[in-house]
C-alpha cells in the first residue's frame, strides 16, 4: 500500500482512503483542538473582572483558581504520559474534552468560591493539560520525524489563531448576555467541536500500516538535528532510569526556566504596560498580536529546527524573550509605539517557537514506548516553572515596587534555559547499558 494514501478499515471490506499523509489530517486536527481548547483556559482573563464584579470576593482567592489549575496540571501530567503509551491519545484527549466541556458548563452555575475552583480551576485547568500541549505532543511525534519541528509548529499555532478570533467573540457574548452565558457557550464549543474531532486520532503510523513522514518525505533531514542520541538501555527507556541521568535533569532545568519566564511576562505584561503609561486598549492588544505574531514565527521555526536543530531554535526562542525582556525594562524611560512593538515580535515570532520543539527534544532524548511518561514527566517542571514565574514576579514588585527585578530574572531564567538544552542534548548518557 502507498504510504500517502491512509487506509482505514472499516469492516473487512469497505476502506476510506485519504490522498494525503494521514499525519497531516492530524495535524489539522490538532491545530483545532489547541485553537480552542488552549483558548478556553486563557478565557480565564476574560471572565476575571465581571466574577469580581458579581461576587466581590478577594482577588487573590479567585485569581488563584488559575494557579490552582496549574497546580492540578502539575499533578496531572506525568499519568497523561503513562495513559498515552497504554491506551493511545485518543483516550486521553477526549477525556480532556469532557472534562474542560464540562468544568465551563458547570461554571455557568458557580456561587462559591470552592465552586470556581472545581469548575474553571480543576477540571478545565486538568482537561486542558489532556487535549493541548502534552497531549498533542505524545502522538504527533509518534507520526513525523524529518518533518517533526515543521508539524508541531503547524499544529500549535493553532493557539494564535484561536486567541484572534475565539476570545474577541467570548468577549463580546461576556458583553452582551453576561459571563454565565459565555461559559455555557464556550462549553458548548468544547464539546460539539472537539469530541467528534478526536475520534480520528490514532497513536502511531503502524496502526494504519504506514510509516512516519509518509512516503514522499524527503530523507536525510533527519541528519542535520545535532541531539546525541541517549545510549540505549537493556529494555528500553523507562521514568526511573530517566530520572538517573544528567540529561534529564538538564532538560528539566531547561523547561522550568523557560516557562517561569513565558508566564512571568505573559501575565503581567498588561498591567505593567498600564503602569508605566499606556492606554489599556493598547495594552491588551499588545497581548493579543504576541499571540498572532506567534503563528509565522512558530512555523517557520519549527520548519527550521529540521534543518538546524533543535537545540537552535530553543535557543532563539530563549533570546526572543531576553530581546522582549530588555525592550520592557527600556519602555519606562522612552514609553514608545516602535519600542512596544519590539518587544511584542520578540515575544511572539521568536519566543513563542519554543512551543515548536519542546515535544521534539524529549521525543528524540529518550525514544521508545515510555516516552509519553517520560515527556509527561520533564513537563512537570515546566509547569512548576510556569506556575512560579508569575508568583514571583508578583511577589518582587510587592517587594520593590517595580517589575523591573521580575525582568531581569526572566532574562536570566532564559539565558539559564538556553545553555541546559545543549548541556542536556549535546552528548550520549554513558554507563546505564
Amino acid at each position: 500500500m502507498n504510504n500517502n494514501t491512509a487506509t482505514l478499515r472499516k469492516g473487512p471490506v469497505n476502506r476510506i482512503r485519504l490522498p494525503f499523509f494521514y499525519g497531516w489530517l492530524l495535524v489539522a486536527v490538532s491545530f483545532v483542538t489547541m485553537a480552542i481548547g488552549v483558548n478556553a483556559r486563557t478565557a480565564f482573563s476574560l471572565l476575571l473582572p465581571p466574577i469580581l464584579d458579581e461576587f466581590h470576593w478577594d482577588r487573590g482567592i479567585t485569581a488563584g483558581a488559575f494557579s490552582f489549575g496549574f497546580l492540578i496540571s502539575a499533578i496531572v501530567t506525568p499519568l497523561v504520559g503513562w495513559l498515552t503509551d497504554r491506551r493511545g491519545p485518543r483516550l486521553v484527549v477526549e477525556t480532556g474534552v469532557l472534562l474542560m466541556g464540562s468544568g465551563l458548563l458547570l461554571a455557568s452555575l458557580i456561587r462559591e468560591p470552592w465552586q470556581l475552583y472545581l469548575s474553571l480551576g480543576a477540571l478545565v485547568g486538568g482537561g486542558v493539560n489532556l487535549l493541548a500541549y502534552t497531549g498533542q505532543s505524545l502522538y504527533l511525534t509518534n507520526w513525523f520525524v524529518e518533518r517533526r519541528g515543521l508539524a508541531l509548529s503547524i499544529a500549535f499555532s493553532g493557539v494564535g489563531v484561536g486567541s484572534v478570533t475565539i476570545l474577541p467573540w467570548l468577549q463580546n457574548v461576556i458583553a452582551g448576555s453576561g459571563w454565565r452565558t459565555a461559559c455555557w457557550s464556550l462549553g458548548l464549543l468544547v464539546l460539539a467541536a472537539l469530541a467528534p474531532l478526536n475520534l480520528l486520532l490514532r497513536g502511531k503510523p503502524s496502526e494504519l500500516g504506514l510509516t512516519p513522514d509518509g512516503a514522499s518525505a524527503r530523507r536525510g533531514l533527519s541528519a542535520t538535528r545535532r541531539i546525541a542520541p541517549a545510549s540505549l538501555v537493556s529494555g528500553g527507556w523507562t521514568v526511573g532510569l530517566a530520572l538517573r541521568t544528567s540529561r534529564f535533569r538538564w532538560l528539566a532545568l531547561s523547561y522550568f526556566c523557560a516557562l517561569f519566564t513565558w508566564y512571568a511576562v505573559q501575565v503581567h505584561q498588561t498591567k505593567y504596560l498600564t503602569e508605566i503609561g499606556f492606554d489599556p486598549k493598547i495594552a491588551a492588544w499588545a497581548l493579543g498580536l504576541v499571540s498572532l505574531f506567534a503563528v509565522p514565527g512558530q512555523i517557520a521555526l519549527g520548519h527550521l529546527s529540521d534543518r538546524i536543530g533543535r537545540e537552535w531554535v530553543w535557543s532563539i526562542g530563549n533570546g526572543g524573550f531576553v530581546l522582549s525582556c530588555a525592550v520592557l525594562l527600556a519602555l519606562p524611560a522612552d514609553p514608545s509605539a516602535p519600542l512596544l512593538w519590539m518587544a511584542v515580535v520578540a515575544q511572539g515570532a521568536l519566543g513563542y517557537s519554543l512551543t515548536s520543539v519542546m515535544g521534539a527534544i524529549p521525543a528524540e532524548s529518550f525514544t521508545g514506548r515510555n516516552y509519553g511518561s517520560i515527556f509527561g514527566t520533564v513537563m512537570v517542571a515546566a509547569i512548576i516553572g510556569g506556575a512560579a514565574g508569575p508568583w514571583v514576579a508578583g511577589a518582587s514588585h510587592d517587594w520593590t515596587g517595580s517589575y523591573s527585578l521580575a525582568f531581569w530574572l526572566s532574562i536570566w531564567c532564559s539565558v539559564v534555559s538556553a545553555v541546559a538544552i545543549w548541556r542536556g542534548t549535546s552528548r550520549p548518557e554513558r554507563g546505564l547499558e
